[in-house]
């Protein structure tokens, strides 16, 4: 009963978010590893060939003008890491190899983790209800502020939950079917990240090491580059947590694991590997291919693009199970692969791990549980309207 209400639950969202797309990609993932949808691109469902397209920069790209990097050039720039390729993308990578280290990444996720379980104290034990999805959001948004280097008390301030809107204004533009951003969307996104890159630009001009943007000048990155890295850390990680935290905290419920968690955090980990497998937060990547060739039988030609299947990936090697070893070919595929493997992972987990140590020290000393949710509808990734808990 468990099992089939928790994959309810999950295509569910699924539908939400892509009520047409979401059934024809899933049906025809499980025809053939590879194929051509005309209008669309080479559906790639296969964890190993998706791998292999991951591992090779030389004839599929991010940066391409139908890729998920190409998306952003006219927002953020060339040179924001997420749409760059190549040996300047090897060098970036380099230079930013030492900044999400233990010590940075609780800079700019502690104070707002800390708000969020001062929040979740005060309000579940007193008999509150709390909408998950909505704290969440404060979260992201706080973590916004620390990527952007700006203290809680800084003038003018903006409220977290303003910073997460206007990360999401940005995010918010794309779609699968949309190749590129209209003139009018790509302003609007821009809008967005000049506001957000005023605090950064000061941050970096301030120079000081225990900031984000300080330290990328600490680096020996110029100003522009800074902010494009800065731009892209808030464009990757606002949606996919802010769905992804509240999915697992469902899933966790549904599949009857919360009082087990509570008593014994050694499974944890686990678990939340296992959660983000089977819920897959980065369902469809985009690549480019600037060479002709053949993949899983399926030949492709210069400028194709190919959508990776993640979902597809990860799904097909069952339901939600904790004890389960991935295969090498499929671990972690919903953080990439080679040269584009997900370099703000520490960051990611660090809010998913201390936003569900919260709730479980909670959960051990009184339980609380679902009390009522709601699917998003017509979004990119796929997530929850609203989650609330409240004592049981």
């Amino acid at each position: 009963m468990k099992r089939r209400e928790l994959e309810r639950w999950e295509r569910r969202l699924h539908l939400g978010a892509h009520p047409v797309l979401y059934p024809l990609i899933r049906g025809l993932g499980y025809r053939r590893p590879v194929q051509r949808i005309p209008g669309l691109g080479i559906l790639v469902s296969d964890a190993g060939l998706l791998r292999q397209v991951l591992m090779d920069n030389e004839r599929f790209v991010k940066h391409g003008r139908s890729a998920s990097g190409g998306l952003w050039t006219p927002v953020v720039g060339p040179k924001a890491l997420l749409n760059m390729d190549g040996a300047e993308h090897l060098e970036m990578r380099r230079r930013l190899g030492g900044v999400f280290t233990a010590r940075s990444v609780a800079v700019m996720v502690e104070p707002a983790a800390a708000r969020l379980r001062d929040r979740l104290e005060r309000e579940l034990p007193a008999g509150r209800g709390v909408d998950l999805v909505r704290e969440v959001k404060e979260l992201s948004g706080g973590v916004i502020a620390g990527i952007l280097g700006l203290p809680a008390d800084a003038p003018g301030r903006l409220p977290d939950r303003d910073l997460f809107d206007l990360g999401t204004s940005i995010t918010s533009l794309v779609r699968l079917g949309r190749h590129e951003l209209t003139p009018p969307q790509a302003a609007k996104a821009r809008s967005a990240v000049e506001r957000l890159a005023g605090p950064a630009r000061a941050a970096y001009r301030d120079g000081a090491p225990d900031t984000f943007p300080g330290r990328l000048r600490e680096l020996g990155m110029s100003e522009q580059e800074a902010l494009g890295v800065v731009s892209a850390f808030v464009i990757v990680g606002t949606e996919t947590l802010v769905s992804f935290i509240p999915r697992i905290v469902a899933l966790l419920a549904d599949a009857g694991r919360l009082s087990a968690l509570a008593a014994d955090r050694n499974g944890l980990p686990a678990a939340v590997n296992e959660g983000l497998r089977f819920t897959v937060p980065s369902p469809m990547m985009l690549r480019d291919a600037v060479a002709s060739g053949t993949l899983g039988g399926v030949r492709y030609r210069e400028g194709d693009r190919l959508l990776l299947s993640t979902i597809h990936a990860a799904k097909s090697l069952g339901g939600f199970d904790p004890e389960r070893t991935v295969p090498p070919h499929a671990r972690q595929l919903w953080f990439g692969a080679g040269p584009h493997f997900c370099i703000g992972m520490p960051l990611a987990m660090a809010q998913i791990n201390s936003t569900l140590e919260s709730l479980l020290d909670i959960y051990a000393r009184q339980p609380w549980r679902i009390v009522s949710r709601r699917v998003k509808h017509r979004v990119l990734i796929p997530g929850y309207e609203t989650l609330e808990l409240a004592n049981e």
